[in-house]
Protein backbone atom coordinates (compact mmCIF):
# COMPACT_ATOMS: atom_id res chain seq x y z
CA UNK A 1 0.00 0.00 0.00
CA UNK A 2 1.77 3.32 -1.19
CA UNK A 3 0.50 6.55 0.64
CA UNK A 4 -0.40 9.31 -2.15
CA UNK A 5 2.24 12.62 -1.76
CA UNK A 6 1.56 15.23 0.09
CA UNK A 7 1.05 17.46 -2.73
CA UNK A 8 -2.05 15.25 -4.03
CA UNK A 9 -3.63 14.53 -0.89
CA UNK A 10 -6.39 16.62 0.68
CA UNK A 11 -5.62 19.18 3.15
CA UNK A 12 -7.24 21.63 4.89
CA UNK A 13 -11.17 21.47 3.91
CA UNK A 14 -11.58 17.96 3.85
CA UNK A 15 -12.17 15.51 6.60
CA UNK A 16 -11.29 12.20 3.70
CA UNK A 17 -7.10 11.26 2.92
CA UNK A 18 -6.52 8.76 0.49
CA UNK A 19 -3.82 5.85 0.24
CA UNK A 20 -3.35 4.67 -3.27
CA UNK A 21 -3.65 0.97 -3.19
CA UNK A 22 -2.99 -1.86 -5.50
CA UNK A 23 -4.88 -5.33 -5.52
CA UNK A 24 -5.16 -7.49 -7.96
CA UNK A 25 -3.99 -5.20 -10.90
CA UNK A 26 -6.47 -2.94 -9.78
CA UNK A 27 -5.19 0.41 -8.91
CA UNK A 28 -7.16 2.89 -6.84
CA UNK A 29 -7.21 5.74 -4.22
CA UNK A 30 -8.89 4.77 -1.27
CA UNK A 31 -10.15 7.60 0.81
CA UNK A 32 -10.01 6.55 4.79
CA UNK A 33 -11.58 8.78 7.01
CA UNK A 34 -10.29 11.20 10.29
CA UNK A 35 -12.10 12.83 12.79
CA UNK A 36 -13.60 16.11 12.50
CA UNK A 37 -12.90 18.61 15.03
CA UNK A 38 -16.04 20.31 15.35
CA UNK A 39 -15.10 23.35 17.33
CA UNK A 40 -13.26 24.88 14.07
CA UNK A 41 -16.06 24.24 12.02
CA UNK A 42 -18.46 26.28 14.36
CA UNK A 43 -20.51 27.98 11.11
CA UNK A 44 -20.87 24.77 9.10
CA UNK A 45 -24.01 22.89 8.92
CA UNK A 46 -23.96 19.88 10.01
CA UNK A 47 -25.29 19.00 6.62
CA UNK A 48 -22.01 19.86 4.84
CA UNK A 49 -20.26 16.98 7.19
CA UNK A 50 -22.45 14.54 6.55
CA UNK A 51 -22.25 14.80 2.19
CA UNK A 52 -18.59 14.36 2.92
CA UNK A 53 -18.77 11.06 4.59
CA UNK A 54 -21.21 9.92 2.33
CA UNK A 55 -18.81 9.83 -0.67
CA UNK A 56 -16.42 8.44 1.97
CA UNK A 57 -18.40 5.87 3.00
CA UNK A 58 -19.52 4.81 -0.98
CA UNK A 59 -15.94 4.95 -1.91
CA UNK A 60 -14.67 2.22 1.22
CA UNK A 61 -17.45 -0.08 -0.26
CA UNK A 62 -16.46 0.16 -3.46
CA UNK A 63 -12.75 -0.93 -2.53
CA UNK A 64 -14.52 -3.69 -0.25
CA UNK A 65 -16.19 -4.78 -3.52
CA UNK A 66 -13.24 -5.03 -5.41
CA UNK A 67 -11.03 -6.80 -2.93
CA UNK A 68 -13.82 -9.19 -1.64
CA UNK A 69 -13.57 -12.84 -3.03
CA UNK A 70 -15.41 -14.35 -5.98
CA UNK A 71 -17.40 -16.85 -4.96
CA UNK A 72 -17.11 -20.30 -6.62
CA UNK A 73 -14.53 -22.40 -8.21
CA UNK A 74 -11.73 -20.44 -9.98
CA UNK A 75 -11.25 -21.41 -13.89
CA UNK A 76 -8.89 -23.95 -14.97
CA UNK A 77 -9.01 -25.89 -18.40
CA UNK A 78 -10.13 -29.36 -18.43
CA UNK A 79 -7.49 -31.73 -19.90
CA UNK A 80 -8.61 -33.76 -23.34
CA UNK A 81 -6.86 -36.38 -25.21
CA UNK A 82 -4.07 -35.46 -27.54
CA UNK A 83 -1.35 -37.53 -28.83
CA UNK A 84 2.53 -37.08 -29.65
CA UNK A 85 1.80 -37.31 -33.19
CA UNK A 86 -0.80 -38.29 -35.56
CA UNK A 87 -1.41 -41.63 -36.75
CA UNK A 88 -1.45 -41.22 -40.76
CA UNK A 89 1.51 -38.53 -41.09
CA UNK A 90 2.91 -41.14 -43.13
CA UNK A 91 4.94 -38.94 -45.71
CA UNK A 92 4.41 -35.77 -44.23
CA UNK A 93 6.63 -33.58 -42.21
CA UNK A 94 6.14 -30.99 -39.45
CA UNK A 95 6.03 -27.23 -40.55
CA UNK A 96 8.72 -25.24 -40.20
CA UNK A 97 8.72 -22.89 -38.24
CA UNK A 98 4.89 -23.60 -36.30
CA UNK A 99 4.00 -20.88 -36.13
CA UNK A 100 3.26 -19.66 -39.86
CA UNK A 101 2.24 -23.68 -40.50
CA UNK A 102 -0.99 -22.32 -42.23
CA UNK A 103 -1.60 -18.56 -43.96
CA UNK A 104 -4.63 -16.86 -42.67
CA UNK A 105 -5.01 -16.49 -46.47
CA UNK A 106 -5.18 -20.35 -46.92
CA UNK A 107 -6.77 -20.36 -50.42
CA UNK A 108 -3.62 -18.64 -51.58
CA UNK A 109 -1.94 -22.21 -51.50
CA UNK A 110 -3.88 -22.99 -54.82
CA UNK A 111 -2.24 -20.21 -56.57
CA UNK A 112 -5.79 -19.70 -58.64
CA UNK A 113 -6.40 -16.23 -58.80
CA UNK A 114 -9.70 -16.55 -59.73
CA UNK A 115 -10.39 -18.23 -56.26
CA UNK A 116 -8.58 -15.48 -54.42
CA UNK A 117 -11.09 -13.18 -55.83
CA UNK A 118 -13.91 -14.74 -54.64
CA UNK A 119 -12.60 -16.16 -51.25
CA UNK A 120 -11.93 -12.15 -50.49
CA UNK A 121 -15.37 -11.75 -50.85
CA UNK A 122 -17.03 -14.10 -47.88
CA UNK A 123 -16.32 -12.39 -44.92
CA UNK A 124 -17.39 -9.14 -46.06
CA UNK A 125 -20.30 -10.47 -48.03
CA UNK A 126 -21.88 -13.68 -46.88
CA UNK A 127 -25.02 -13.21 -44.82
CA UNK A 128 -24.51 -15.74 -42.28
CA UNK A 129 -21.09 -14.45 -41.38
CA UNK A 130 -23.02 -11.21 -41.28
CA UNK A 131 -25.64 -12.66 -38.69
CA UNK A 132 -22.62 -14.20 -36.86
CA UNK A 133 -20.70 -11.01 -36.30
CA UNK A 134 -23.94 -8.78 -35.27
CA UNK A 135 -24.27 -11.91 -32.58
CA UNK A 136 -20.92 -11.39 -31.93
CA UNK A 137 -21.69 -7.61 -31.12
CA UNK A 138 -24.51 -8.47 -28.96
CA UNK A 139 -22.38 -11.02 -26.78
CA UNK A 140 -19.94 -7.69 -26.20
CA UNK A 141 -22.75 -5.78 -25.12
CA UNK A 142 -23.96 -8.19 -22.38
CA UNK A 143 -20.54 -7.81 -21.08
CA UNK A 144 -20.95 -4.16 -20.91
CA UNK A 145 -24.59 -4.23 -19.39
CA UNK A 146 -23.32 -7.08 -16.68
CA UNK A 147 -20.55 -4.40 -15.91
CA UNK A 148 -22.80 -1.42 -15.58
CA UNK A 149 -24.42 -3.60 -12.20
CA UNK A 150 -21.40 -3.17 -10.43
CA UNK A 151 -22.11 0.52 -10.63
CA UNK A 152 -24.87 2.38 -8.78
CA UNK A 153 -27.78 4.09 -10.75
CA UNK A 154 -28.52 7.20 -10.24
CA UNK A 155 -31.79 8.85 -11.28
CA UNK A 156 -32.86 12.68 -11.56
CA UNK A 157 -36.88 13.11 -10.68
CA UNK A 158 -38.93 16.65 -11.22
CA UNK A 159 -42.30 16.40 -9.09
CA UNK A 160 -45.18 19.33 -8.90
CA UNK A 161 -47.97 18.57 -6.83
CA UNK A 162 -51.20 21.02 -6.97
CA UNK A 163 -53.42 19.70 -4.15
CA UNK A 164 -55.93 20.97 -1.01
CA UNK A 165 -56.14 19.52 1.94
CA UNK A 166 -59.31 17.92 3.82
CA UNK A 167 -61.03 20.87 5.88
CA UNK A 168 -61.52 20.23 9.87
CA UNK A 169 -57.68 19.71 10.39
CA UNK A 170 -56.12 21.74 12.74
CA UNK A 171 -52.47 21.31 10.78
CA UNK A 172 -53.87 21.02 7.43
CA UNK A 173 -52.90 23.92 5.24
CA UNK A 174 -55.77 26.48 4.14
CA UNK A 175 -56.56 26.64 0.37
CA UNK A 176 -54.93 25.64 -2.54
CA UNK A 177 -51.17 24.61 -2.57
CA UNK A 178 -48.77 23.90 -4.78
CA UNK A 179 -45.55 21.47 -4.38
CA UNK A 180 -42.17 22.03 -5.91
CA UNK A 181 -39.72 18.88 -5.97
CA UNK A 182 -36.16 18.56 -7.65
CA UNK A 183 -34.18 15.79 -6.46
CA UNK A 184 -31.54 12.94 -6.93
CA UNK A 185 -31.11 9.18 -6.09
CA UNK A 186 -29.37 6.49 -6.17
CA UNK A 187 -29.64 2.94 -5.59
CA UNK A 188 -26.58 0.48 -5.24
CA UNK A 189 -26.22 -3.30 -4.57
CA UNK A 190 -22.50 -4.07 -3.61
CA UNK A 191 -20.62 -7.20 -5.07
CA UNK A 192 -19.82 -8.71 -1.57
CA UNK A 193 -19.53 -12.26 -3.11
CA UNK A 194 -18.73 -11.59 -6.53
CA UNK A 195 -21.81 -12.29 -7.73
CA UNK A 196 -21.70 -9.97 -10.39
CA UNK A 197 -18.00 -10.47 -11.19
CA UNK A 198 -18.62 -13.85 -12.07
CA UNK A 199 -21.45 -12.57 -13.99
CA UNK A 200 -18.97 -10.58 -16.18
CA UNK A 201 -16.57 -13.39 -16.24
CA UNK A 202 -19.69 -15.91 -18.20
CA UNK A 203 -20.71 -12.90 -20.37
CA UNK A 204 -16.66 -12.48 -21.05
CA UNK A 205 -16.40 -16.19 -22.02
CA UNK A 206 -19.27 -15.89 -24.15
CA UNK A 207 -18.01 -13.34 -25.74
CA UNK A 208 -14.30 -14.81 -26.76
CA UNK A 209 -16.79 -18.19 -27.41
CA UNK A 210 -18.94 -15.87 -29.67
CA UNK A 211 -15.86 -14.48 -31.44
CA UNK A 212 -13.96 -17.77 -32.03
CA UNK A 213 -17.81 -19.20 -33.45
CA UNK A 214 -17.65 -16.28 -36.38
CA UNK A 215 -14.40 -17.54 -37.03
CA UNK A 216 -15.20 -20.85 -37.09
CA UNK A 217 -18.30 -19.79 -39.39
CA UNK A 218 -15.86 -17.89 -42.09
CA UNK A 219 -13.70 -20.33 -42.54
CA UNK A 220 -16.55 -23.15 -42.95
CA UNK A 221 -17.87 -20.40 -45.30
CA UNK A 222 -14.43 -20.85 -47.31
CA UNK A 223 -13.80 -23.90 -47.32
CA UNK A 224 -17.56 -24.49 -48.76
CA UNK A 225 -16.38 -21.87 -51.08
CA UNK A 226 -13.28 -23.80 -52.59
CA UNK A 227 -14.95 -26.98 -52.25
CA UNK A 228 -17.51 -25.78 -55.10
CA UNK A 229 -15.48 -23.70 -56.84
CA UNK A 230 -12.82 -27.15 -57.57
CA UNK A 231 -15.94 -29.17 -57.73
CA UNK A 232 -17.63 -26.66 -60.54
CA UNK A 233 -13.70 -27.18 -62.13
CA UNK A 234 -14.19 -30.21 -62.52
CA UNK A 235 -17.37 -30.61 -63.80
CA UNK A 236 -15.63 -28.15 -66.56
CA UNK A 237 -12.95 -30.68 -66.71
CA UNK A 238 -15.38 -33.39 -67.25
CA UNK A 239 -17.17 -31.49 -70.16
CA UNK A 240 -14.29 -30.84 -72.01
CA UNK A 241 -13.49 -34.56 -71.81
CA UNK A 242 -16.54 -35.93 -72.96
CA UNK A 243 -16.29 -32.94 -75.48
CA UNK A 244 -13.59 -34.20 -76.89
CA UNK A 245 -15.00 -38.28 -76.29
CA UNK A 246 -17.91 -37.02 -78.64
CA UNK A 247 -15.48 -35.72 -81.25
CA UNK A 248 -13.89 -38.66 -81.64
CA UNK A 249 -17.05 -41.03 -81.46
CA UNK A 250 -18.23 -38.61 -84.39
CA UNK A 251 -14.85 -39.63 -86.08
CA UNK A 252 -15.39 -43.15 -85.62
CA UNK A 253 -19.16 -42.93 -86.85
CA UNK A 254 -18.00 -41.69 -89.60
CA UNK A 255 -15.36 -44.85 -90.74
CA UNK A 256 -18.32 -47.17 -89.39
CA UNK A 257 -20.61 -45.23 -91.80
CA UNK A 258 -18.19 -45.66 -94.99
CA UNK A 259 -17.25 -49.10 -94.46
CA UNK A 260 -21.14 -49.91 -94.24
CA UNK A 261 -21.33 -47.88 -97.60
CA UNK A 262 -18.81 -50.35 -98.94
CA UNK A 263 -20.40 -53.49 -97.77
CA UNK A 264 -17.23 -54.23 -95.23
CA UNK A 265 -19.71 -53.61 -92.18
CA UNK A 266 -23.19 -54.31 -91.12
CA UNK A 267 -25.87 -52.25 -90.83
CA UNK A 268 -25.92 -52.65 -86.78
CA UNK A 269 -22.56 -51.45 -86.18
CA UNK A 270 -23.49 -48.03 -87.91
CA UNK A 271 -26.68 -47.86 -85.71
CA UNK A 272 -24.25 -48.84 -82.05
CA UNK A 273 -21.90 -45.92 -83.31
CA UNK A 274 -24.80 -43.48 -83.37
CA UNK A 275 -25.98 -44.85 -80.12
CA UNK A 276 -22.85 -44.54 -78.49
CA UNK A 277 -22.15 -40.94 -79.75
CA UNK A 278 -25.45 -39.65 -78.51
CA UNK A 279 -24.92 -41.17 -74.92
CA UNK A 280 -21.69 -39.46 -74.88
CA UNK A 281 -23.44 -36.08 -75.60
CA UNK A 282 -25.84 -36.98 -73.35
CA UNK A 283 -23.83 -36.88 -70.56
CA UNK A 284 -21.81 -34.01 -71.50
CA UNK A 285 -25.46 -31.99 -71.36
CA UNK A 286 -26.34 -33.91 -68.03
CA UNK A 287 -23.10 -31.85 -66.45
CA UNK A 288 -24.94 -28.73 -66.64
CA UNK A 289 -26.90 -29.53 -64.09
CA UNK A 290 -24.52 -29.77 -61.15
CA UNK A 291 -22.47 -26.94 -62.86
CA UNK A 292 -25.30 -24.56 -62.34
CA UNK A 293 -26.00 -25.66 -58.77
CA UNK A 294 -22.27 -25.12 -57.54
CA UNK A 295 -22.16 -22.04 -59.55
CA UNK A 296 -25.68 -20.84 -57.67
CA UNK A 297 -24.21 -21.98 -54.46
CA UNK A 298 -20.73 -20.03 -55.18
CA UNK A 299 -22.70 -16.64 -55.63
CA UNK A 300 -25.12 -17.29 -52.08
CA UNK A 301 -21.69 -18.03 -50.47
CA UNK A 302 -20.26 -14.27 -51.93
CA UNK A 303 -23.72 -12.57 -50.58
CA UNK A 304 -24.70 -12.24 -54.59
CA UNK A 305 -28.36 -13.82 -56.15
CA UNK A 306 -27.59 -16.37 -58.64
CA UNK A 307 -28.33 -13.80 -61.41
CA UNK A 308 -25.83 -11.79 -60.09
CA UNK A 309 -22.81 -14.30 -60.62
CA UNK A 310 -21.49 -16.55 -63.31
CA UNK A 311 -18.42 -18.42 -63.83
CA UNK A 312 -17.73 -19.02 -67.30
CA UNK A 313 -16.14 -22.53 -68.06
CA UNK A 314 -12.08 -22.78 -67.72
CA UNK A 315 -9.63 -25.08 -67.93
CA UNK A 316 -8.51 -26.89 -64.38
CA UNK A 317 -4.90 -26.04 -63.97
CA UNK A 318 -4.29 -26.07 -59.98
CA UNK A 319 -2.50 -29.08 -58.38
CA UNK A 320 -3.14 -30.02 -55.03
CA UNK A 321 -0.64 -27.71 -52.88
CA UNK A 322 1.69 -29.16 -50.40
CA UNK A 323 0.38 -28.70 -46.75
CA UNK A 324 1.97 -28.12 -44.13
CA UNK A 325 0.94 -30.52 -40.60
CA UNK A 326 1.96 -29.04 -37.15
CA UNK A 327 1.93 -31.19 -33.81
CA UNK A 328 -1.11 -32.58 -32.72
CA UNK A 329 -0.74 -30.47 -29.48
CA UNK A 330 -1.32 -27.49 -31.73
CA UNK A 331 -4.66 -28.52 -33.04
CA UNK A 332 -6.15 -26.74 -29.66
CA UNK A 333 -4.72 -23.57 -30.18
CA UNK A 334 -5.36 -23.28 -34.43
CA UNK A 335 -8.56 -24.33 -34.43
CA UNK A 336 -11.80 -22.08 -33.57
CA UNK A 337 -14.67 -24.46 -33.07
CA UNK A 338 -12.31 -25.76 -30.60
CA UNK A 339 -11.87 -22.56 -29.15
CA UNK A 340 -15.54 -22.06 -28.61
CA UNK A 341 -15.70 -25.17 -26.74
CA UNK A 342 -13.55 -24.18 -24.31
CA UNK A 343 -14.61 -20.45 -23.59
CA UNK A 344 -18.36 -22.06 -23.01
CA UNK A 345 -16.54 -23.66 -20.95
CA UNK A 346 -15.29 -21.27 -18.82
CA UNK A 347 -18.17 -19.47 -18.83
CA UNK A 348 -20.26 -22.26 -17.69
CA UNK A 349 -17.60 -22.90 -14.77
CA UNK A 350 -18.21 -19.22 -13.85
CA UNK A 351 -22.28 -19.47 -13.94
CA UNK A 352 -21.45 -22.21 -10.83
CA UNK A 353 -20.31 -18.40 -8.71
CA UNK A 354 -23.15 -17.00 -9.92
CA UNK A 355 -25.54 -19.58 -8.60
CA UNK A 356 -23.20 -20.39 -5.52
CA UNK A 357 -23.64 -16.36 -4.53
CA UNK A 358 -27.01 -16.51 -4.65
CA UNK A 359 -26.70 -18.46 -1.09
CA UNK A 360 -25.33 -15.54 0.40
CA UNK A 361 -26.91 -12.22 1.78
CA UNK A 362 -27.42 -9.33 -0.07
CA UNK A 363 -27.22 -5.60 0.79
CA UNK A 364 -28.68 -2.84 -0.96
CA UNK A 365 -28.07 1.23 -0.47
CA UNK A 366 -29.64 4.14 -1.27
CA UNK A 367 -28.92 7.56 -1.24
CA UNK A 368 -31.21 10.95 -2.10
CA UNK A 369 -31.18 14.59 -2.09
CA UNK A 370 -32.41 17.33 -3.64
CA UNK A 371 -34.75 20.46 -3.14
CA UNK A 372 -38.66 20.65 -1.88
CA UNK A 373 -40.82 24.26 -1.74
CA UNK A 374 -44.34 25.06 -1.92
CA UNK A 375 -43.09 27.69 -4.38
CA UNK A 376 -40.74 27.70 -7.04
CA UNK A 377 -38.63 30.82 -6.37
CA UNK A 378 -37.32 29.90 -3.61
CA UNK A 379 -37.24 25.70 -4.32
CA UNK A 380 -33.09 26.65 -5.31
CA UNK A 381 -32.47 27.90 -1.76
CA UNK A 382 -30.31 26.12 1.43
CA UNK A 383 -33.21 26.03 3.19
CA UNK A 384 -35.03 24.40 0.89
CA UNK A 385 -33.08 21.31 0.37
CA UNK A 386 -33.20 17.75 2.31
CA UNK A 387 -30.84 14.83 1.63
CA UNK A 388 -31.77 10.91 2.91
CA UNK A 389 -29.12 8.15 3.60
CA UNK A 390 -31.03 5.08 3.08
CA UNK A 391 -33.03 2.51 3.27
CA UNK A 392 -30.23 0.55 3.37
CA UNK A 393 -31.13 -3.30 4.01
CA UNK A 394 -29.87 -6.70 3.32
CA UNK A 395 -31.88 -10.09 2.41
CA UNK A 396 -30.86 -13.17 3.32
CA UNK A 397 -33.22 -16.13 1.93
CA UNK A 398 -34.06 -18.10 4.66
CA UNK A 399 -36.17 -20.84 2.97
CA UNK A 400 -37.14 -21.66 -1.07
CA UNK A 401 -38.14 -24.80 -1.57
CA UNK A 402 -34.83 -25.87 -2.50
CA UNK A 403 -34.77 -23.32 -5.70
CA UNK A 404 -31.23 -21.90 -5.01
CA UNK A 405 -29.77 -25.54 -4.56
CA UNK A 406 -31.35 -26.80 -7.84
CA UNK A 407 -30.32 -23.86 -9.33
CA UNK A 408 -26.51 -24.45 -8.12
CA UNK A 409 -26.80 -28.15 -9.21
CA UNK A 410 -27.93 -27.08 -12.41
CA UNK A 411 -24.96 -24.95 -13.25
CA UNK A 412 -22.52 -27.29 -12.16
CA UNK A 413 -24.35 -29.88 -14.21
CA UNK A 414 -24.34 -27.55 -17.44
CA UNK A 415 -20.44 -27.19 -17.17
CA UNK A 416 -19.73 -31.31 -17.01
CA UNK A 417 -21.75 -30.56 -20.24
CA UNK A 418 -19.65 -28.04 -21.51
CA UNK A 419 -16.53 -30.07 -20.72
CA UNK A 420 -17.63 -33.17 -22.29
CA UNK A 421 -18.69 -30.98 -25.46
CA UNK A 422 -15.37 -29.43 -25.15
CA UNK A 423 -13.20 -33.45 -24.81
CA UNK A 424 -15.95 -34.19 -28.06
CA UNK A 425 -15.14 -31.15 -30.11
CA UNK A 426 -11.02 -32.18 -29.49
CA UNK A 427 -11.66 -35.71 -30.34
CA UNK A 428 -13.56 -34.84 -33.51
CA UNK A 429 -10.93 -32.51 -34.83
CA UNK A 430 -8.09 -35.24 -34.67
CA UNK A 431 -10.48 -37.35 -36.32
CA UNK A 432 -11.13 -34.99 -39.12
CA UNK A 433 -7.45 -34.50 -39.51
CA UNK A 434 -6.42 -37.96 -39.08
CA UNK A 435 -9.07 -38.78 -41.93
CA UNK A 436 -7.45 -36.41 -44.34
CA UNK A 437 -4.50 -37.11 -43.82
CA UNK A 438 -5.07 -40.84 -44.85
CA UNK A 439 -7.45 -40.14 -47.57
CA UNK A 440 -4.68 -37.80 -49.08
CA UNK A 441 -1.77 -40.38 -48.67
CA UNK A 442 -4.57 -43.16 -50.13
CA UNK A 443 -5.82 -40.75 -52.92
CA UNK A 444 -1.92 -39.93 -54.09
CA UNK A 445 -1.26 -43.99 -54.47
CA UNK A 446 -4.75 -43.92 -56.56
CA UNK A 447 -4.06 -41.51 -59.13
CA UNK A 448 -0.61 -43.16 -59.62
CA UNK A 449 -2.18 -46.37 -60.33
CA UNK A 450 -5.38 -44.68 -62.44
CA UNK A 451 -2.59 -42.97 -64.45
CA UNK A 452 -1.03 -45.99 -65.53
CA UNK A 453 -4.74 -47.40 -66.22
CA UNK A 454 -5.34 -44.46 -68.10
CA UNK A 455 -2.45 -44.40 -70.57
CA UNK A 456 -3.35 -48.49 -70.55
CA UNK A 457 -6.77 -48.08 -72.00
CA UNK A 458 -6.04 -44.90 -74.47
CA UNK A 459 -3.15 -47.78 -76.04
CA UNK A 460 -5.24 -50.18 -76.24
CA UNK A 461 -8.39 -48.28 -77.80
CA UNK A 462 -5.64 -46.73 -80.59
CA UNK A 463 -4.50 -50.41 -81.53
CA UNK A 464 -8.33 -51.48 -81.71
CA UNK A 465 -9.15 -48.84 -84.49
CA UNK A 466 -6.11 -49.87 -86.29
CA UNK A 467 -7.15 -53.20 -86.34
CA UNK A 468 -10.75 -52.08 -86.72
CA UNK A 469 -10.05 -49.86 -89.94
CA UNK A 470 -7.67 -52.78 -91.26
CA UNK A 471 -10.69 -55.25 -90.92
CA UNK A 472 -9.57 -57.57 -88.24
CA UNK A 473 -11.57 -56.83 -85.57
CA UNK A 474 -15.69 -56.26 -85.35
CA UNK A 475 -17.07 -52.74 -84.04
CA UNK A 476 -18.21 -53.95 -80.70
CA UNK A 477 -14.25 -54.68 -79.90
CA UNK A 478 -13.83 -50.87 -80.63
CA UNK A 479 -16.83 -50.01 -78.52
CA UNK A 480 -15.39 -52.12 -76.01
CA UNK A 481 -11.98 -50.11 -75.91
CA UNK A 482 -13.55 -46.73 -76.01
CA UNK A 483 -15.79 -47.41 -73.38
CA UNK A 484 -13.12 -48.26 -71.20
CA UNK A 485 -10.71 -45.62 -72.13
CA UNK A 486 -13.75 -43.05 -70.94
CA UNK A 487 -14.61 -44.64 -68.40
CA UNK A 488 -10.77 -44.28 -67.24
CA UNK A 489 -10.08 -40.66 -68.23
CA UNK A 490 -13.45 -39.71 -66.23
CA UNK A 491 -12.17 -42.03 -62.78
CA UNK A 492 -8.77 -39.95 -63.25
CA UNK A 493 -10.48 -36.32 -63.13
CA UNK A 494 -12.50 -37.55 -60.39
CA UNK A 495 -9.36 -38.39 -58.85
CA UNK A 496 -8.17 -35.17 -58.84
CA UNK A 497 -11.11 -33.47 -57.46
CA UNK A 498 -11.19 -35.28 -54.73
CA UNK A 499 -7.61 -34.61 -54.13
CA UNK A 500 -8.50 -30.73 -54.22
CA UNK A 501 -11.69 -31.40 -51.84
CA UNK A 502 -9.77 -33.74 -49.68
CA UNK A 503 -6.94 -30.65 -49.14
CA UNK A 504 -9.63 -28.41 -48.90
CA UNK A 505 -10.96 -30.28 -45.87
CA UNK A 506 -7.76 -31.19 -44.32
CA UNK A 507 -6.60 -27.22 -44.34
CA UNK A 508 -9.95 -26.94 -42.63
CA UNK A 509 -9.00 -29.70 -40.15
CA UNK A 510 -5.98 -27.58 -39.10
CA UNK A 511 -7.50 -24.65 -38.46
CA UNK A 512 -6.92 -22.64 -41.79
CA UNK A 513 -4.16 -20.36 -40.68
CA UNK A 514 -6.25 -19.64 -37.30
CA UNK A 515 -5.03 -18.94 -33.96
CA UNK A 516 -6.35 -18.15 -30.58
CA UNK A 517 -4.56 -15.38 -30.03
CA UNK A 518 -6.83 -14.06 -32.44
CA UNK A 519 -9.44 -14.37 -29.72
CA UNK A 520 -10.48 -11.21 -27.96
CA UNK A 521 -8.98 -10.46 -24.55
CA UNK A 522 -11.11 -9.82 -21.23
CA UNK A 523 -10.33 -6.60 -21.62
CA UNK A 524 -11.25 -5.97 -25.66
CA UNK A 525 -14.57 -8.75 -24.55
CA UNK A 526 -16.63 -5.71 -24.28
CA UNK A 527 -15.85 -4.22 -27.33
CA UNK A 528 -14.63 -0.24 -27.72
CA UNK A 529 -16.60 1.51 -25.38
CA UNK A 530 -17.29 5.44 -25.91
CA UNK A 531 -18.43 8.31 -23.62
CA UNK A 532 -21.48 7.98 -25.38
CA UNK A 533 -22.26 4.47 -24.51
CA UNK A 534 -22.63 6.26 -20.80
CA UNK A 535 -25.26 8.05 -21.20
CA UNK A 536 -28.81 7.47 -20.94
CA UNK A 537 -30.30 8.32 -24.00
CA UNK A 538 -29.84 5.53 -27.26
CA UNK A 539 -27.01 7.54 -29.29
CA UNK A 540 -25.83 5.58 -32.93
Amino acid sequence: MERLPRAKRSEAKTSIRLWRVSIDGFRFALPILRPINLTTLPTTPIILMRFRIIPALICHLAAAQLTACAIGPDYSRAPAATSAQFKEMKGWHEAQPRDTALPQKWWRLFDDPELNALEEQVAQANQSVAQAEAQYRQAQHLVQSSQSSLLPVATLTGTLNRFKAASGQSLAPTGIRNLFGLGVGAVWEPDLWGKIRRQIEANTGNAQASAATLHALILSSQAMLAQHYFHLKILDAQKALLDDTVAAYAKTLDITQNRYAVGVAAKSEVVQAKAQLQSARAQAVDLGVERAAREHAIAVLIGKTPAEFSLPPAPLQVEPPAIPVSLPSELLERRPDIAAAERQMAAANARIGVAKAAYFPSLNLAVSGGYQSGDADTLFTMARRYWALGPAGAALTLFDGGAKNAQYQQAIAAHDATVAAYRQTVLTGFQEVEDNLAALRILAEEVQVQDEAVTAAEQALALMLNQYKAGAVSYLNVMTAQTVALSNQQIAVQLKGEQLNVAVLLIKALGGGWNERLLPTEDEADGDRKWTDYLILPVD
